[in-house]
């Protein structure tokens, strides 16, 4: 049996430039200018500004209507919005661009040897068949960037049989593994950290009693060393004290990355953070502004705008494939002006939650003290913005500050919060703050369990529980207090 009913639905639907701005939002500084780039080739109609130094933040305010929601019919276009005096003038924001270009270098890039061909390159020191050495090769292409060979060697045997059609046996497999072995870095191709430490220690002087004595507790006592159960140890070796600590230092010497130690400049592309914001102190006021400076000004096409005024004085006398070209160029003239709008948006509401947080957190902007900085989380921003929280997440990720003090995530503002004793509330990170100090400072023959830090807290007026500790010690990437033991 059919049956009909009636359903109102209340949706939300999202004009092609509250996409973009949202896209925009997720996108850093780093990341924009290529962005930028990305949509000048898909779209002809949009182009770069060639007098933007003579165009104003006014003039773009008094012309950045966007299109109509509404489509209009084909044969009725109004093209008011398109063809104003200088088409649509620039999105550039001067009070908030930043023109100190000499502070700020453009990400270098370089070339040269990697890792792997470092490896592959000392074969050509060994004699051996070309049959071994294709093994070789393989084995080294599965060694991964810390300088690890993670499969095990009957699954390579297995691989070089069916996909390479070469036989090998597993003596044959070991007896090249041993080759890689002897390469530089000391350690690569180990197959856990156990043999990466071994094959760097034997490469020492075992002449020496404390290398002798790391060598041993390598090879035969390291589930104690990991644990650091350093009591089982002198009583199993028969050790005196100062003569662990030796052995215990030459094994901290050690690489437990050997492919980390391949550190030719050359092997890398050499990464900056590029913030987004700028905080400088003048005159004792905090000035912020947006790092615009690599961010190319954009304008709508006059050889387009003429071609829809051609066709306004013309429009009765033009055939179907003229109607349907126009259509096209009025559909890139939306997406223009679209863009140029939204990276208006996305300029102006970054600064409003930069403001916000710069506001919120202002005793600590002022100093850079930690313990200055409040309880924060997104909805204190969206509040103060009325923007929604989505906003603020998108405008805080991937998103750095520099301020006069050092680089900073945006992320790194937001904290919870936690009320004192006495009723004050406080932020975690100010709480973490004193826990790295109280380790720090501790014992490392006797360091301080969760229990005692919690007590420690608590005599503070902070009343925290001890998992809760646990938590925040872990978020810190700090050790238990087991793995802290020193001797």
């Amino acid at each position: 049996m059919l049956k009909q009913s009636l359903q109102h639905k209340l949706l939300q639907k999202l004009s092609p430039l509250q996409i973009q701005v949202i896209k925009l939002l997720e996108i850093p500084t780093a990341q924009l200018e290529q962005r930028i780039k990305e949509e000048l080739e898909v779209n002809p109609v949009l182009e770069y500004s060639k007098d933007s130094q003579n165009n104003s933040d006014d003039n773009y305010e008094d012309n950045n209507d966007a299109p109509a929601e509404n489509e209009v019919e084909k044969d009725e276009l109004s093209i008011d919005d398109y063809i104003r005096e200088d088409d649509i003038p620039t999105y550039k924001l001067q009070s908030h661009n930043y023109s100190k270009d000499d502070k700020y270098e453009d990400i270098p890039f370089s070339t040269g040897t990697t890792f792997h061909e470092h490896l592959v390159a000392q074969l050509g020191l060994r004699i051996m068949t070309e049959h071994e050495r294709m093994i070789a090769e393989y084995m080294i292409g599965n060694i991964d960037e810390d300088g690890y060979l993670r499969r095990e060697v009957d699954e390579i045997i297995d691989d070089l049989a069916f996909s390479q059609n070469i036989e090998v046996d597993e003596k044959e497999a070991l007896d090249i593994l041993e080759v890689i072995h002897d390469f530089d870095p000391a350690g690569v191709g180990a197959r856990d950290l156990q043999e990466c430490l071994l094959l760097q220690i034997v490469k020492k002087d075992r002449s020496n009693p404390a290398i002798e004595s790391a060598y041993n507790i390598l090879k035969n006592h390291f589930e104690e060393f990991t644990r650091k159960h350093y009591d089982k140890i002198l009583k199993r070796l028969h050790m005196e004290d100062a003569e662990l600590k030796d052995a215990i230092d030459e094994i901290l010497k050690l690489n437990p990355k050997p492919g980390s130690a391949y550190s030719n400049p050359m092997t890398k592309t050499v990464q900056h953070i590029i913030p987004d914001f700028m905080l400088e102190v003048e005159d004792g006021q905090l000035q912020l502004s947006l790092n615009s400076r690599n961010l190319p000004e954009l304008r709508v096409s006059h050889t387009y705008s003429e071609m829809l005024t051609d066709y306004q004085a013309n429009k009765k006398n033009q055939s179907k494939e003229q109607k349907e070209a126009v259509m096209f160029v009025k559909q890139k003239l939306d997406s223009a002006k679209w863009f140029i709008d939204a990276i208006r948006q996305r300029q102006n509401t970054l600064m409003t939650v930069m403001e916000a947080i710069l506001d919120y957190q202002k005793e600590y902007f002022v100093e850079g003290d930690e313990t200055r900085l409040r309880p924060m989380i997104l909805k204190d921003i969206a509040d103060v913005t009325q923007l929604d929280i989505s906003t603020i997440s998108r405008v805080s990720n991937s998103k750095y500050i520099q301020t006069h003090f050092g680089i900073f995530p945006l992320k790194y503002f937001f904290s919870e919060g936690l009320q004192t004793d006495s009723g004050e509330e406080v932020s975690t990170r100010e709480i973490k703050k004193i826990l790295e100090e109280c380790i720090a400072a501790e014992d490392k023959r006797k360091p301080l369990t969760d229990d005692r830090l919690a007590q420690i807290l608590k005599e503070k007026s902070y009343n925290i529980a001890r998992r809760t500790v646990a938590k925040y010690r872990e978020q810190l990437n700090i050790p238990v207090a087991r793995l802290r033991k020193e001797l």
